[in-house]
């Protein structure tokens, strides 16, 4: 049976934003629980120092990389949660994040948080994500 997400909003405001208050899923048969993924190469070391945009970018690689040896995409995230060491800076780039999500027809329930600093020094970025399939 295909994974059913319907949408729960009591309210509008975060339509604009480009994410639900939450998602019911019914129906799934599978759930993969994605590691933070990061701006880091294949070898572990980080990429794209400084550089919010490009670090999105590929966290964003990083994600879809891990969803696609699940047999997933971006549009089977149900849930995003985005830890930044700059949020103000990560608001700025946010587009590169929203347009990805926005054009895999994903919508997820999501939180940003402002955290002191990430595993690796030099990370300013990283992706937690829940996908349904």
């Amino acid at each position: 049976m295909a994974a059913r997400r319907t949408a729960i909003n009591p309210v509008a405001w975060s339509h604009e934003l480009g994410f639900d208050q939450g998602v019911l899923v019914s129906g799934h048969t599978r759930t993969v629980y994605c590691s933070g993924q990061t701006a880091t190469g294949s070898d572990g070391l980080p990429r794209h120092e400084g550089d919010m945009a490009a670090q999105l970018a590929l966290s964003l690689d990083n994600l879809e990389a891990v969803l696609h040896d699940a047999g997933m995409t971006l549009a089977d995230v149900v849930r995003l949660t985005v830890c930044s060491t700059d949020v103000g800076l990560l608001l700025r780039h946010y587009s590169v994040l929203g347009t990805r999500l926005a054009a895999a027809g994903a919508s997820p329930a999501s939180t940003m948080l402002g955290v002191t600093r990430l595993a690796v020094p030099g990370l300013l970025v990283e992706l937690e994500a829940t996908a349904v399939a």
